[in-house]
């Protein structure tokens, strides 16, 4: 890849901390070594070394969209300060092209005693505006923030929303080739949310994003790419759905202790096609066998599966059928009947099961399980009984495309629920010649007039 196609290239990239535990030891660090050195001593240590980067490599094309995921502390906000230049790294290398415009940490690069006003000519300055083009966009950033007359006042009155608003009403008017976003947009308002999305996608078309999120669903639907920090390290990097399915069973994993297990790799795919006699659209049917390993039967469907298990039961069975057998393809509104068919492995009081129904961004579009219905009439089960659900309804109407249905074997109430088994992408269903226009769903209009008036 030639060095013109690179908007941002991290490499080795390593930050440590010095961590003290009293505050004479920072005064002995400074002091004692340097003497121990004079008279041929060893020099002797006062503080313990936190790494929050440790040998962080990665690329990111022109126009490209990366998020960077992982828990709090995994050194996702030191990197993208270390990009933006506000932080050293202590060993590596970062080189970017373009002017970079970020929103880090909530107030960073503010001035507490300055007006909003003068934050503006400030923060606008250092990003590489001068006064005039400041003076000629100030009122399009002052409608953009929409803090009224907040923006004559000292930002040190400003509420965590109203940092927001004026920080990325400036970020959004400085011609940006990079834009980097760390988690500060989570405590704007819906409205002003709304905004700043409508900004990214729009910058989407000709920029390259960084994007920091804890929203998986804003994670897909900005992002083609992703970066799972853990620890200071990249664990992995790659397609920001496959990445998001690994993220998500890691804190799955985190939640439910060491018992639980991913068993994604015990699961390999095969093309052979169901043999029942109904019309299937498309099913999965695992066989077991006396391992771990399982044999995956599809139709219409053949690409890797991606589970995780706690051990206390497994899905068996998904399956989508529909009543037209001569039917080859769907338009969205037909009744279809979905199938989960799982096994308990240890006795569960309230078992539950359910579905999503997700794009191919693996944005989640609808979805529904049996908990309400558990709640009410509570069924338990016992080691090695089978539980079945069915979900009998009309599919939305739906635009063009793949559709990928995600199951999940849960036990509990609505107060306290705890996942025991969820695959990922279990099924898929395509739908054809749509007449949805635009957006993720259609309506069934009654009817549309069009009249003229002389």
């Amino acid at each position: 890849m030639s060095y013109a196609e690179i908007a941002i290239r991290v490499k080795s990239l390593s930050k440590r901390y010095e961590i003290y535990d009293a505050p004479h030891d920072r005064l002995k660090q400074f002091i004692v070594p340097s003497i121990r050195r004079i008279v041929g001593a060893t020099p002797k240590t006062y503080f313990r070394e936190f790494w929050a980067l440790k040998d962080v490599s990665f690329e990111v094309k022109r126009g490209q969209a990366v998020a960077i995921v992982g828990r709090n502390g995994s050194g996702k906000s030191t990197l993208l300060q270390a990009i933006c230049e506000t932080l050293a790294p202590t060993h590596g290398e970062i080189h970017t092209q373009g002017r970079i415009a970020a929103l880090l940490e909530l107030g960073s690069g503010f001035s507490l005693d300055f007006s909003g006003r003068e934050n503006v000519y400030l923060n606008a300055s250092l990003l590489g505006l001068s006064k005039a083009e400041i003076d000629e966009r100030f009122d399009r950033i002052a409608a953009f923030a929409d803090i009224g007359d907040f923006m004559e006042q000292p930002v040190r009155t400003y509420s965590s929303g109203m940092y927001v608003r004026l920080a990325f009403a400036v970020i959004a008017h400085v011609d940006a080739d990079i834009l980097v976003i760390d988690e500060a947009l989570a405590v704007g308002d819906a409205v002003f949310s709304q905004k700043c999305m409508r900004f990214i996608r729009k910058f989407r078309e000709t920029g390259t994003l960084l994007f920091v999120s804890h929203d998986i669903s804003s994670v897909l639907s900005l992002c083609e790419n992703a970066i799972w920090l853990h620890e200071g390290c990249i664990k992995l990097a790659g397609e920001a759905k496959q990445i998001s399915e690994a993220y998500l069973q890691y804190t799955f994993q985190e939640c439910y202790g060491e018992e639980a297990q991913d068993q994604s790799p015990s699961i390999e795919k095969n093309d052979v096609a169901s043999t029942k006699d109904r019309s299937v659209l498309t099913s999965l049917v695992p066989k077991l066998d006396t391992g771990s390993t399982k044999n995956i039967s599809a139709q219409s469907h053949s690409h890797e599966i991606y589970d995780w298990r706690s051990g206390a039961g497994e899905i068996v069975s998904v399956e989508v059928t529909y009543s037209e057998a001569a039917k080859t393809t769907l338009f969205g509104g037909e009744q279809i009947r979905l199938e989960i068919q799982a096994t308990a492995h240890r006795s569960m009081d309230k078992p539950v099961l359910g579905f999503i129904v997700r794009n191919r961004l693996g944005q989640h579009l609808f979805g529904e399980n049996t908990l309400l219905f558990t709640d009410q009439s509570p069924t338990s089960v016992k080691a090695g009984d089978s539980i079945q659900a069915e979900f009998i309804f009309q599919l939305p109407l739906l635009p063009n495309g793949k559709f990928f249905i995600s199951a999940a074997l849960a036990n509990g109430d609505l107060n306290e629920l705890v996942q025991h088994h969820w695959l990922h992408d279990a099924c898929m269903i395509e739908i054809s010649s749509s007449s949805v226009g635009s957006g993720q769903f259609g309506v069934p209009f009654e009817k549309i007039s069009l009249y003229t008036r002389p």
